[in-house]
């Protein structure tokens, strides 16, 4: 009985070993897979992120090569300009590079043709600067269809956030803006009596909106500054930030709004905030991408320390599934032997003793 007993608390605690096995093993597998699809999919957005940058790095050329292409054409020459041509053939190359995954092909195909129609553009002063216009807030839209896409917009690290913001709004805008008021000056000082009200309110809404995009870049990039990790940002910031200040200085004071605006000064200050800004946007964008490589590395240690953690899990548990195995085959290795013992007693009674000897009867009682 003592073996049947013992036997069966062996394959008692067997069971009960093989409960707790699963019991430890199911959570832990959910956990690890939860922990890998959430590692997974912040790995494919950072990438996708990154494309961003990319299409980014190469969009960036093309205001000022717009910007530019405005002003010559406003001069009345029809050709367009070798930097347009340039930028248009780099935004080209990344389009077909990264346009399926960052849905712009069909955008930057529209945009690229009505650039294309800018060649030989012929008409009124107006009709010259309403086409380039038109261009031009098209352009805009596809650096927001970029950052939207690539999902810069809805990153969660504040540093990052900041510097897409001035990247893809607040540095295209104020190009763009301050391309358009100096055009307008120049429109402004030619123009007839009946024209001068309707181009000084334009002049006017075209100042405004600098200032504005001066403003939020200036405050996006201390916001930036204050709350990164990044030792390089502020240093690497600095001068061309400083120098873009005084190119809107400059253009503040050429623009003279409520008089007659001085066009040589403007044409001067757009000169230097182009400059300015296009290697201000080289710096942030390196900035950006130097960041979300930092992200990348993090993101695959964890990747790796996740897939340790189970591999250590898995030895744990496979070692503790041994041990029980070898308490089981020795608890029941001593129940035999216990048994054993027992069943050598009772074999062991002498012929006069009662299940012994003869029949088991007493030789004195025969």
């Amino acid at each position: 009985m003592s073996v049947s007993v013992n036997s069966r608390r062996s394959r008692l605690r067997s069971a009960l070993a093989v409960v707790l096995t699963v019991l430890v093993v199911l959570p832990t597998a959910v956990l690890f897979l939860r922990v890998l699809n959430e590692n997974t999919t912040q790995r494919d957005e950072t990438a996708l992120k990154q494309k961003g940058i990319e299409y980014l790095v190469e969009l960036a050329p093309l205001v000022s090569a717009l910007a530019e292409s405005q002003s010559s054409a406003m001069q009345g020459v029809t050709d367009e300009p070798a930097s347009l041509t340039a930028a248009v053939a780099r935004v080209q190359g990344v389009d077909e590079k990264l346009g399926g995954e960052l849905d712009t092909t069909s955008r930057w195909a529209g945009l690229k043709e009505k650039v294309g129609r800018l060649t030989g553009l012929s008409g009124t002063a107006e009709e010259v600067y309403q086409a380039h216009v038109e261009v031009g807030d098209l352009a805009l839209e596809l650096y927001n269809e970029v950052r939207e896409n690539s999902k810069l917009n809805q990153d969660a690290q504040s540093d990052i956030w900041y510097l897409q913001e001035t990247v893809t709004v607040n540095m295209p805008e104020a190009v763009t803006h301050v391309s358009r008021m100096g055009d307008l000056a120049n429109m402004l000082a030619a123009a007839k009596n009946q024209q001068r009200a309707t181009l000084a309110v334009q002049f006017g809404a075209e100042i405004m909106a600098v200032q504005e995009s001066v403003a939020e870049l200036t405050d996006h990039l201390q916001a930036a500054a204050e709350d990164t990790e990044s030792s390089t940002l502020a240093s690497n910031t600095v001068n061309n930030l400083d120098s873009f200040r005084r190119g809107v200085e400059a253009a503040n004071r050429g623009a003279n709004l409520g008089d007659t605006p001085d066009v040589s000064i403007l044409v001067t200050a757009q000169s230097t905030l182009t400059n300015a800004l296009k290697a201000l946007a080289t710096v942030l964008l390196k900035e950006m991408s130097t960041l979300l490589d930092e992200r990348n590395d993090e993101l695959a240690y964890r990747r790796a320390e996740a897939w340790v953690l189970l591999v250590v899990a898995i030895v744990l548990l496979i070692a503790a599934a041994f041990w029980t195995s070898v308490r089981t085959v020795r608890a029941g290795r001593a129940s035999a032997a216990e048994a054993g013992r027992d069943v050598s007693v009772q074999g062991d009674n002498p012929p006069g003793f009662a299940g012994g000897g003869f029949g088991g009867t007493p030789a004195w009682e025969r």
